[in-house]
């Protein structure tokens, strides 16, 4: 366990059940609700090797027992949790646990399609009733339904949309209907899918590219399948996105990269991009930076390529963190900078 990590409740409950044995840990789960189960199972999933510093917090006084040579010895995983819950529960409502668990995360129904790709939704609802897709776009996030209605095609968002205007509060029953409609043909085939969305997966592979590469293997999309392309390179996250922050979130980025990296990787950037960077430094380190890449000459793509995906991987780090918000974009540059 890192210096500083705080054990959840959630968390410690899974090393204690997997530290005390099946029988005593199938005995709490019997006395347990299923959002418990849940909690307390897809922690125990993903725990892998515990460590001694995690067992001794937890167990506190017992690991002075069992932490110094056992706690190397526990590992959970989805095997265990699996063969645990089935020593009190029927196989079929684990199997049904199972699938929740390795399906997207949250607690309720609502929580879970909040973390599902908006054209994964967008797919399934695309086979739904106009008032069953209104009900479900009314109760996810405003922020995540925006994104299902605009790949939605345009007859039907605006027929939600106007299902949803005229919508009277929705019977409990006709939630349940939904949720349970949602859990047994959605989530459950969602959750058997093993593969990610292939158009993220390529965009994230792009973005690894070199700019030679990048170019050249997206030059032959763009000739083969140049909706594959365009899809591909609107999720991409490049340099040249960075652009889309404001000062703030520039001199946020500022912080956490090496002056050496920044220097090689401005020197290969646009004018406005290195002036960008340039105005949210202080007068003495900006002069300092304009010096430092004047002294460098010449420099090979390759070195300022490596150079700005290191801070591409700082900014994206921060922007799924939340801490800078940034669009994404792309583009090319020649073979040397001077």
């Amino acid at each position: 366990m890192a210096k500083g990590t705080t054990l959840t409740g959630p968390r410690k409950a899974a090393i204690l059940m997997l530290a005390m044995g099946e029988q005593r840990a199938a005995q709490l789960f019997s006395y347990m609700d299923d959002y418990e189960i849940r909690d307390v199972s897809r922690e125990m999933a993903g725990l892998g090797h515990i460590t001694s510093e995690e067992m001794e917090t937890t167990l506190n006084d017992f690991a002075e027992a069992v932490g110094g040579g056992g706690a190397g010895g526990v590992v959970g995983g989805w095997g265990t949790t699996e063969r645990y819950l089935k020593s009190f529960m029927k196989e079929e409502r684990v199997k049904e646990l199972m699938d929740e668990m390795r399906g997207p995360a949250g607690r309720t129904m609502w929580e879970k399609l909040a973390n599902v790709h908006e054209e994964t939704l967008a797919s399934y609802l695309l086979n739904e009733y106009p008032q069953t897709v209104a009900v479900i776009i009314s109760r996810i996030k405003a922020s995540h339904a925006a994104k299902v209605l605009a790949v939605l095609p345009q007859e039907l968002a605006i027929e939600v949309m106007e299902r949803i205007l005229v919508m009277d509060n929705v019977p409990r029953e006709v939630l349940t209907a939904v949720e349970d409609s949602l859990k047994s043909e959605f989530m459950r085939n969602l959750a058997q899918k093993t593969t990610r969305d292939s158009h993220e997966l390529m965009a994230e592979i792009f973005n690894n590219f070199d700019r030679s590469n990048e170019q050249r293997f997206m030059g032959l999309l763009e000739t083969e399948h140049p909706a594959d392309a365009e899809r591909i390179r609107a999720l991409m996250f490049t340099f040249d996105d960075i652009m889309k922050t404001d000062d703030k979130g520039i001199q946020t980025i500022l912080r956490d990269v090496d002056k050496d990296v920044l220097a090689m990787a401005l020197k290969g950037a646009k004018p406005e991009m290195r002036e960008k960077f340039l105005r949210n430094m202080s007068e003495r380190a900006a002069k300092i930076l304009r010096e430092d890449m004047d002294a460098m000459g010449p420099v090979k793509v390759k070195d300022v390529d490596e150079a700005q995906l290191k801070i591409v991987a700082v900014a994206k780090g921060l922007a799924d963190r939340g801490t800078i918000v940034i669009a994404s974009g792309a583009d090319g540059a020649d073979e040397f900078i001077t």
